[in-house]
């Protein structure tokens, strides 16, 4: 099969999961922020921040690791057991430290009369640590049915969680109240704190996902090598920079604007900011099921004659179909903006921002592919740091200035910055020949055309969006008319 038909189909196969998982996520923003206030949903960001950054902690990288060591050594079996017994153990570590200390953290954070949130967030993140291994070694083995099925269980079982506790068991008690069983459930029941219910869900779901790993572990043998492990902490760790400087780049601000905002508004400003990135996310969700794909086929492509060409085509392409999405979401704005309650329609100016923010991130991991062939990992980690330095500096600044709309241009400038950087070192140790006088045109074409929308002042919806149709397949067939000799006779192969 011609490599990059691959990935795109490895793209739908392992992205699959990702994607519905995402999309469920989403159809639930509206269910959150029709039910939740501002300020309550802006306290589920915030843990949900503390569950991102703790999680890269708790896997040290030991994922990309894994698939780097499983296919160099063709020893998968002893890597395997090298590096989930690795993180099991120093993630039952964290469990008992979470277990004698939820208080002092609960206290810490500012939650002091809700410590069982301490205890769903370890319970979450040890479930969601000591299954990464396991989803690598399906990916490695091509077993993309039980990934797949793994997957979607906890994701439905979650969505399905979320939606008997918030939705169904109140409506019941709300009309069946009389009823002898609903009765006997309002009596554990607690309506007034439904943030609770959204943690129980998750926990529930990824000890599901756990569960259903333990055909796997039987499976294989459970083998420690002390030297291999070494080995692969020593390629890890810089990842593990790389990893947290990233997630710092994508949810500290979050947890920042509650600290650097006015105790009265700063929670309700985090659900907005919150609410309004998930619009944002729709690109985020294209990127994740990418690169899910595209980190293997990187690896395995590394020998082909050719691959430098597929690495340029795949950024290419990976630029044209994001400026689509790009394109898309903001012509449809006054459709995509009703996923969120009323309430948090506010934050919908920095929409554009975090989508570009966001397409720059996607460029940046296509272009990590240098530094992870050439097994120069620690640049990984330096521009990630300089990334965090950057973004950590512009929301203290912007934050008490102009609120959440600094953190979303922090986060603009943050993953340009990283872009750049990324490309001009690579140049220098691994040289890729992208064609970045079409890239940057469809780019700025795309941008270009958003803005020209706007200046037409249109009242009428119907007409708007008529026009705003017109514009996409006009910048759609652009793309196709420049790429059509390019790019057809690679997919007819």
């Amino acid at each position: 099969m011609n490599p990059l038909k691959k990935l795109v189909s490895q793209t739908a196969v392992y992205g699959l999961s990702s994607i519905v998982g995402r999309l469920l996520g989403y159809l639930l923003v509206p269910i959150y922020t029709r039910v939740l206030a501002e300020a309550s949903y802006g306290e589920v960001a915030e843990l949900y921040s503390y569950i991102a950054l703790i999680l890269i902690v708790l896997t040290y990288g030991m994922e990309t690791s894994f698939f780097r060591f499983a296919k160099s050594t063709r020893e998968s079996k002893k890597v395997f057991g090298t590096a989930f017994i690795s993180i099991f153990v120093s993630s039952i570590f964290f469990l008992l430290i979470i277990a004698f200390y939820k208080q002092g953290i609960a206290d810490i954070i500012q939650y002091a009369a809700k410590p069982e949130y301490i205890v769903y967030v370890g319970l979450i993140l040890f479930f969601d640590s000591i299954n990464t291994i396991p989803y690598a070694n399906l990916r490695l083995e091509d077993r993309a049915k039980r990934f797949v099925a793994i997957r979607l269980t906890g994701i439905f079982s979650n969505l399905g969680l979320n939606l008997l506790f918030i939705l169904f068991i109140p409506f019941l008690i709300s009309r069946y109240g009389d009823n002898s069983i609903v009765q006997w459930i309002s009596k554990y029941y607690d309506a007034d704190n439904k943030i609770d219910y959204i943690f129980i869900s998750n926990v529930i779901s990824s000890g599901l996902q756990t569960l259903m790993f333990v055909p796997e572990w039987l499976r294989l043998r459970f083998t420690f090598d002390f030297s291999l492990w070494k080995k692969m902490m020593v390629y890890a760790l810089p990842l593990l920079i790389f990893g947290l400087a990233g997630a710092v780049n994508e949810v500290i601000d979050r947890v920042l604007l509650k600290y650097l905002l006015p105790e009265n508004i700063a929670m309700a400003q985090v659900g907005i900011y919150a609410a309004v990135y998930k619009v944002s996310i729709i690109m985020t969700i294209i990127i994740q099921a990418y690169r899910y794909a595209a980190e293997p086929f990187f690896f395995a492509q590394e020998k082909h004659k050719d691959a430098k060409l597929m690495y340029a085509n795949m950024m290419k392409y990976f630029v044209m179909v994001m400026s689509i999405v790009f394109l898309s979401t903001m012509l449809y704005m006054d459709i995509v903006i009703y996923f969120v309650g009323e309430r948090f329609r506010s934050g919908a100016p920095v929409i554009p921002i975090l989508l570009m923010a966001n397409l720059f991130l996607g460029i940046y991991y296509n272009l990590s592919v240098w530094y992870k062939l050439t097994d120069k990992t620690k640049f990984g980690a330096y521009i990630s740091i300089f990334g965090a330095l950057i973004t950590l500096s512009l929301n203290f600044y912007w934050i008490p200035r102009i609120g959440y709309t600094g953190s979303a241009w922090a986060t603009f400038i943050c993953y340009a910055s990283m872009t750049i950087v990324s490309f001009l070192i690579g140049r220098k140790y691994y040289p890729i020949p992208y064609d970045l006088k079409r890239i940057l045109s469809y780019l700025g074409l795309a941008v270009l055309l958003y803005f020209a929308s706007l200046q037409l002042q249109i009242d009428s919806q119907i007409i708007r969006l008529s026009v705003n149709t017109l514009i996409l397949l006009g910048y759609m067939a652009v793309l196709f008319m420049f790429e059509k000799k390019n790019f057809l006779p690679k997919v007819n192969k």
